[in-house]
């Protein structure tokens, strides 16, 4: 196996010129500097990454941690999309990712500082949290710097990629009312998801600003899940006839949505109007075609990995990125007074 001590020989220069040279140091020259590249080509170098990370105190590796992954959580391709968007970005600044599983159970045998220091990581993205979740008390405690992707925590360690999860929630109801309904129900996820927080908030904007009344009874939590949306939906729109329109926090819920409506004999969207949230693949293949707030999940994972090697790096001013949605019409809604 090929050491720098044979590139050193070979290139008659000292060990550490060669150390230098290999890891980027401006203070050799750029001629010595190509001629070892070459020589370490020539000689099939494989650098230990290992030992280099214990002598630089770095390991240029990120750990990408996620939770609730599992197979429920593929038909809505979220996390592949955000894990995506990481793997892109820590390839283009060569940066090595760990995938880290983690269940209930591992959080009590195991610290989040643990898992990191275990794994040699310089830093970690941490995706599908709860607010409750164990590991986010931990994160605020560490040194060790992390990106959250969807929940709200800064400090000097901890920074945060979201999209404007209230005027996505705007904008859908905003369309929906537009479209004459008044009697608009939403079906959220769950009370420990930021995001769930967030879009409520902006569906309750969205009625007070036209000057429609709040009704605490056309809200339900569907768990971000297909199931639980359509049982919800399903009781929802037996005790309220009177619903012409449903935001879904969510694609997947939609989905469930939409299975109700046609147990129910409810057409879409002559009778009852649907809105997502995510924009993903699915929601261009249902029937009818899922009218839905787009947010780049691919650009989560990208600008969290982004953000957290420039905080590695300490090339960042701000340690907070929030990212635009869209509203995606397609066939799911329709204007009550044409």
């Amino acid at each position: 196996m090929t050491t720098i001590k044979d590139i050193a020989k070979k290139a008659n220069v000292s060990v550490t010129t060669v150390s230098r040279a290999l890891n980027g140091y401006s203070d050799v020259n750029e001629k010595t500097r190509q001629k070892i590249i070459e020589i370490a080509k020539e000689l099939n170098y494989s650098p230990n990454t290992l030992a280099r990370g214990l002598v630089m105190k770095k390991s240029k590796t990120l750990g990408m941690l996620v939770s609730g992954m599992n197979r429920a959580s593929t038909k809505d391709n979220f996390t592949f999309e955000v894990l995506s968007g990481v793997n892109e970005l820590v390839s283009e600044k060569d940066y090595d990712l760990v995938l880290f599983s983690t269940t209930t159970t591992k959080q009590r045998e195991k610290t989040y500082s643990q898992l990191c220091r275990e794994r040699r990581v310089d830093g970690a993205i941490l995706q599908g949290m709860k607010i409750d979740d164990p590991y986010l008390k931990e994160v605020i405690e560490s040194d060790i710097p992390c990106v959250l992707v969807d929940i709200p925590i800064e400090s000097d360690s901890v920074g945060y990629v979201t999209t404007d999860n209230v005027l996505g929630a705007k904008k859908a109801v905003q369309h929906l009312i537009e479209s004459g309904h008044k009697n608009i129900a939403m079906i959220n996820g769950h009370d420990q998801a930021y995001v769930s927080i967030k879009r409520l908030e902006g569906y309750r904007q969205a009625l007070e600003e036209a000057g429609l009344e709040y009704k605490e009874e056309y809200v339900v939590n569907g768990e971000f899940t297909e199931a639980t949306a359509e049982t919800e939906a399903m009781e929802l729109l037996q005790k309220h006839p009177e619903i012409t329109a449903i935001f879904s926090a969510s694609d997947l819920m939609a989905l469930g949505i939409m299975k109700a409506a046609r147990t129910l004999n409810i057409r879409i969207p002559e009778d009852l109007s649907i809105v997502g949230y995510d924009n993903i693949l699915l929601s261009s293949y249902t029937t009818p075609a899922l009218t839905t707030i787009a947010q780049d999940k691919f650009q989560l994972g990208y600008r969290a990995a982004e953000l957290l090697i420039n905080m590695l790096e300490g090339t960042v001013d701000s340690h907070v990125c929030i990212l635009k949605t869209e509203l995606i019409i397609r066939e799911t809604t329709t204007n009550r007074s044409s």
